[in-house]
């Protein structure tokens, strides 16, 4: 029998408690705090401005505690509000309350942002003289770290007119995107779906079903390409403007710059990947003749194989066992805290019909406790994802312990908890496993996610390199030329083991990243890789190197992440370090041709 998104889970009524934050959307609280941030804000900017770079190391870090105070309250705001859209974004109350903190912390940040500004401009002497006394200690890496930013920034009016004016250019067109996309719906068998409940067809065992859902998609997708490809083109205009304003050199400049990641060191991740993309075709071929097909198409991609793991369901309490199980086995520490995200109900699991699409991990702020979001439908890769999300959560609580500046980490190293936390689900079940064919069942989905996460988002990666380089040399680009350049990196990708068809190309316009963090997607790749070669060194050391990763996780962002990850012996700058990543996957796919020989001897 195939399982579909309609089968219960359990998950049914698996919801978060935001009381936490606030009571709902019309919490009269919310305009308390709003009055009482702009009269923070103001006695701020009438102690400190004008003075920023003269101020005594005591003095210094009175007013960086007075920011932290102001930031963590407006924090618990914009996290509520983006929390409860997420959930129904087609409900107007939530949109209306999205956009009113969206406008309140453009005005908030406008009355601070001089803080930053004078911060940068003080002279080398004073920073360096007052960062050296002990009182600023826990602070002194996110003072230097700021100053980073000292060549690409504005005057003060100019910094207050650009966020003035992203609250109706790029925050307005990043939440009709949102808008947009959640409340399309996918024809399919005279059904109306959701995204979510269409791609979960994609791993069905019936090929006609795949395929009915690929081209549902495709067609659901052509919908609004018009609106979606102008939303791009906007967006990759204003970005450009943005850099060009600031002196970036390259679009992806600032992301690399947000993620504390040299150019150098991310250069030489995506030659490793691009490099290394036999490996993905090595699998596929290896798939196409187990599945018994001439060729592999798209829709053929997640096809599962006839075995026992295939059409595995699983409820939501049997993903929680399996997930709490594996986490307690590696470390009572950290199955205690993904154990608080049950019991105290800090995930949101259930279906709805105008919930976001996807899945993630909200930190919101130290003084509360992080949120996790997933569309959870019984699949084995919503086990995954459980696991996924539940790691950011355990990364979250533990690097709370630090200030408010440095708890939130870079995109990079926030996705190593993450992967290393489904590394630890899927090692724990294959050790439990004996049976050869469910063992190749879990290693084939094991592969397949990695690909997702390190191949398919450098291809990514490709991609967004490609339209935001078009679009800066050539102007306006039409859905045709989007859809070629998706082809072109994912045909790249593939290379002759899977056959994308021209419907494919449209797909790009599903795939949030590129509207609400451009230049992300490459962090899913360092954080896997990373991850592998973290994983090895577990495997080489046992059990004394868990006190050492939890020590990694618990330093949020005190530091670079290649002074933070040398403690467990990672040398980041080292380009050859993703090889060794990349040949734990090559390994994984060897594995996978040793069990598909034990187990389908007669096809290979």
């Amino acid at each position: 029998m195939i399982n579909t998104p309609e089968q219960v889970t359990g998950a049914e009524s698996v919801v978060w408690d935001l009381s936490p934050l606030y009571n709902g959307v019309d919490d009269p609280a919310i305009d308390r705090d709003m009055q009482r941030l702009t009269t923070m804000a103001d006695s701020f900017a009438a102690r400190y401005k004008g003075s920023v770079g003269e101020l005594d190391a005591p003095e210094l870090l009175e007013a960086v505690q007075t920011l932290e105070s102001i930031y963590d309250l407006s924090g618990r705001m914009g996290g509520f509000a983006n929390l409860v859209y997420s959930t129904d974004t087609g409900d107007p109350r939530n949109g209306a309350l999205l956009q009113k903190v969206t406008e309140f912390d453009a005005q908030l940040s406008q009355k601070l942002v001089f803080f930053q500004l004078e911060w940068n401009n003080a002279a080398d002497e004073y920073v360096k003289h007052v960062l050296a006394d002990p009182i600023l200690a826990n602070y002194r890496h996110a003072l230097e770290a700021d100053r980073r930013y000292k060549p690409y920034q504005l005057s003060e009016v100019e910094e207050q007119l650009l966020m003035e004016k992203d609250v109706t250019g790029r925050s307005a067109w990043q939440r009709f995107y949102t808008q947009l996309t959640s409340s399309m719906r996918y024809d399919f068998d005279g059904q109306k779906l959701t995204l979510t409940e269409v791609l979960t067809r994609l791993y069905d065992e019936d090929r006609d079903v795949r395929r009915k859902a690929a081209d549902s998609i495709t067609e659901g997708l052509r919908t609004n390409a018009m609106q979606i490809t102008y939303i791009h083109n906007v967006l990759a205009a204003d970005k450009a403007s943005d850099d060009r304003l600031r002196g970036y050199p390259s679009w992806i400049a600032s992301r690399n710059l947000s993620n504390k990641a040299p150019d150098a060191v991310v250069d030489a991740l995506v030659q490793a990947v691009t490099s290394n993309y036999d490996i993905v075709a090595q699998h596929y071929n290896l798939k196409r003749r187990l599945l018994g097909l001439d060729d592999l198409y798209e829709y053929d991609r997640y096809a599962p194989l006839p075995l026992k793991e295939s059409e595995a369901f699983y409820s939501w309490e049997e993903a929680r066992s399996i997930v709490l199980n594996a986490f307690h086995a590696f470390s009572p520490e950290m199955g205690q805290i993904a154990q608080r995200f049950f019991d105290e109900n800090w995930i949101h699991a259930a279906l709805g019909p105008n919930k976001s699409g996807g899945a993630y991990a909200n930190p919101v702020v130290p003084s509360v406790h992080p949120y996790v979001f997933v569309n959870y439908t019984g699949k084995a890769r919503d086990v995954s994802t459980l696991a996924h999300e539940l790691g950011h959560g355990i990364h979250m609580v533990l690097s709370a312990q630090q200030t408010l500046y440095n708890y939130y980490t870079p995109l990079t190293t926030a996705e190593m908890a993450s992967v290393f936390a489904e590394m630890v689900v899927f090692n724990d079940l294959m050790q439990r496993e004996a049976d050869p064919e469910v063992r190749l069942s879990m290693l084939l989905t094991k592969i397949e996610d990695s690909f997702s996460t390190v191949f398919r988002q450098t291809a990514m990666n490709r991609f967004e390199e490609a339209f935001h380089t078009a679009r800066r040399e050539q102007g306006e680009l039409t859905t045709e030329q989007f859809s070629e350049m998706w082809l072109t990196t994912q045909r790249a990708m593939f290379g002759d083991s899977v056959t994308l068809r021209e419907e494919y190309g449209i797909w790009w316009t599903y795939i949030p990243h590129f509207i609400g963090t451009p230049g992300y997607v490459y962090a899913y790749a360092f954080g896997e890789l990373l991850v592998l070669a973290l994983f090895n060194l577990y495997q080489e050391e046992g059990a004394s190197f868990i006190p050492k990763y939890l020590n990694v996780l618990a330093a949020g962002g005190n530091d670079y992440p290649e002074k933070i990850l040398a403690q467990v012996g990672v040398d980041l700058n080292d380009p050859a370090f993703w090889n060794k990543g990349l040949d734990a996957i090559r390994s994984l796919v060897a594995q996978e041709e040793a069990l598909a020989r034990e187990v389908y001897p007669d096809k290979l």
